[in-house]
């Protein structure tokens, strides 16, 4: 498993929010480009970065920021991107992968031309889900609406994926630990796609535990902000 420590851009300042709430905001005093070469040097081989200004617009905002971060540290990057015309600078930039979300729910059609435009490889789908009856169920418009599909009906729309960010809502930004049997179920479900975990991990523990149940990374955000443990010791123990 590999450690993708956490970005999020507010007015081009790192920032966490509260379970995606934007009035429920945490600044930090790192530069994003200061921030982005401490992963670097701790030993990360890509970081995860959000537009939170873009997702809030529903188009690029910061992509010129994004841009520029992307010359430090291999970069996968969400927020605002809604088509290939959005990803495509990204990509010129040198960003490695973006993450698309709200295109996949709304514009299916839109979101397999992206696919098959870059390629499998150079998009994540990222999916927030709401647990109901032990139901993973996806969320949108910012986690205020019930998309009314299932996880496993929004990925049976799209089986070239390979690389799948779920986040479990009611876990994000807690810090009381992952989904680890979420995340277990879809690794035994997709063992052809690259589960990436998001929400929840507070303690090294949480690493061994998402390593365990087959996730082939961990998004690490309020952990290493607040100092619950280092991108190095992280970066360790996620690689076991």
């Amino acid at each position: 498993m590999i450690l993708l420590p956490a970005l999020d851009l507010m007015d081009r300042k790192p920032v966490r929010l509260r379970q995606g709430d934007f009035d429920a905001r945490t600044d930090y005093d790192p530069s994003p480009s200061e921030a982005l070469e401490a992963f670097r040097d701790a030993g990360a081989v890509m970081a995860h970065v959000v537009d939170l200004d873009g997702t809030r617009a529903k188009s690029p905002v910061q992509h010129d920021l994004l841009m520029e971060l992307a010359s430090i540290l291999p970069l996968q990057v969400a927020g605002g991107i809604r088509g290939t015309a959005h990803a495509k600078p990204l990509f010129e930039a040198g960003v490695a992968r973006v993450v698309v979300g709200s295109l996949a729910l709304n514009e299916p059609r839109a979101f397999a031309d992206m696919l098959g435009y870059f390629g499998p490889d150079r998009i994540t789908l990222a999916l927030d889900v709401n647990l109901r009856g032990g139901v993973p169920m996806v969320a949108k418009h910012g986690w205020a609406e019930d998309s009314g599909m299932a996880l496993d009906e929004v990925l049976a729309q799209f089986p070239s994926v390979q690389h799948l960010l779920v986040t479990d809502i009611a876990k994000d930004g807690m810090m009381a630990g992952p989904n680890t049997e979420l995340y277990a179920t879809l690794a035994e479900r997709y063992p052809e796609k690259a589960v990436q975990a998001s929400g929840g991990v507070a303690t090294l523990e949480d690493l061994d535990a998402l390593r365990e149940a087959g996730a082939a990374a961990a998004i690490t955000g309020k952990a290493i902000w607040e100092g619950a443990f280092s991108v190095a010791e992280g970066i360790e123990r996620a690689r076991g």
